[in-house]
Order: structure tokens, then C-alpha cells, then sequence
């Protein structure tokens, strides 16, 4: 497989890592930041290496990772759509799914995946902006619920419609609407959503890093 990055065989650096390749034109190339976009401009695809203690509260706890991100993207006028716990060959990881409004319309989503140790963390983030027609696959999927009477109708809007993927509770920032589940991305597969979770999932598959990494501390908070 191509990869992206050439492994270093000593120092802990950006290139302890490697990604697949996926052909997109490389816009940033420094020590802490690769950034490649694809050739559409709508999608923005990079590697973060961080020399200090990742910020995150814990790996070990979901509930109290799902609340940090929550908080922090709802600061930021934004929603959660997930937030999971993965591993691969003993390395442990976290999921992240957001979404941003865009003015005038639409949105952005960053889907990331955080690979933390000790003193050091790496991100590899994709970036997907909704451009042209804004919208569609929500009015498609509303139109669709409404016709079983799994939302309806109220004063402000659907109800029904919006929800926090894991605390129906919560009500702050912008909710995860139900045309934002997984099981549409194949129905919706040109939709940045849907771009943004394959991606992200073709990066945790094909990840590679080197045997330097191996032996660093974890992150064990």
C-alpha cells in the first residue's frame, strides 16, 4: 500500500505515522501539521502530531469523553454526532463526529480520530464542507418520517427531529438531527456526512505506524 508518510526509525515525530494514500494535493507539510485537499476543495484531510499531554479528561471513561466533547463543540455553536472508544493492535484510540454551521447555510463536519500517549498525541481529522444545494437529505428523510408518524409537526418545527446521539436529555447546541444516522450514508453517498465517516473510517483501517511508537508511555488517564 502507498502510504502517505515515510516512517522515521528513531525520533517520535509527524512521520511515526502513515495514512493511505489517497492521490489529493498536499497544501501543508511542516513538523506538527500534513494537510492534503481533495480536488473538489470540499474536503481537507490531515495529520496532527502534538509534543505535550493530550487535553482529553480520559480513554478509559466513554460518559465523561462524551460530556468533554460535547461541552466543547456546543461552545462552539456546534453538535455532537459521535463519540466512541476503538482499538487497533493494542493502540487505543478516540472517535470523534462534529458539526459546525456555515454561513449562510449548511454545514461542516469533522470527523477525527485521536491517537494519544503520554507527552504527545497525534489527530488525523477530516474536514467536509456541505457547498451547492443545502439541505436535501434532511427534507428527504423528514419527508420520509413523516409519512410513518415517527416525527411530527409542531409549533417550532419537527419534533422528534433532533436529539443527542447519547443523552436525549440534553438539549444545547446544535442536536443531531435523525437524517444524520449512519444507516442513510448509502443512500446519501456524494453528502459531506457521509464523505467525512468513510473517510475517516479508510484512515482507521489503513493507519500504520512505527515500532518507536510502540514503546512510549500510554495514556492511561
Amino acid at each position: 500500500m502507498t502510504m502517505f508518510s515515510i516512517f522515521s526509525k528513531k525520533k517520535i515525530s509527524i512521520n511515526s505515522v502513515a495514512i493511505p494514500d489517497l492521490g489529493w494535493t498536499k497544501g501543508k507539510n511542516d513538523q506538527s501539521n500534513i494537510v492534503w485537499v481533495n480536488p473538489e476543495q470540499t474536503i481537507a484531510l490531515s495529520v496532527h502530531f502534538f509534543k505535550v499531554s493530550p487535553d482529553i479528561p480520559t480513554i478509559k471513561n466513554i460518559e465523561i469523553l462524551r460530556s468533554f466533547y460535547r461541552q466543547s463543540i456546543v461552545n462552539l455553536n456546534g453538535g455532537l454526532i459521535e463519540v466512541e472508544l476503538a482499538q487497533k493492535n493494542k493502540m487505543s484510540f478516540v472517535r470523534t463526529l462534529v458539526k459546525l454551521p456555515q454561513e449562510p447555510s449548511g454545514m461542516t463536519y469533522i470527523a477525527s480520530l485521536t491517537l494519544p500517549f503520554n507527552t504527545c498525541s497525534f489527530v488525523f481529522k477530516v474536514q467536509a464542507v456541505e457547498v451547492g444545494m443545502t439541505g436535501l437529505r434532511e427534507a428527504i428523510i423528514a419527508d420520509r418520517l413523516l409519512s410513518t408518524n415517527t416525527i411530527s409537526i409542531g409549533e417550532n418545527g419537527y419534533l422528534n427531529w433532533f436529539s443527542d446521539p447519547y443523552d436525549s436529555s440534553f438539549k444545547g447546541g446544535l442536536l443531531m438531527n435523525k437524517a444524520e444516522q449512519q444507516s442513510y450514508d448509502s443512500e446519501f453517498p456524494n453528502h459531506p456526512l457521509t464523505q467525512a465517516r468513510e473517510l475517516l473510517k479508510k484512515i482507521e483501517e489503513g493507519l500504520q505506524w512505527t515500532k518507536e511508537l510502540e514503546s512510549i508511555p500510554a495514556f492511561n488517564k
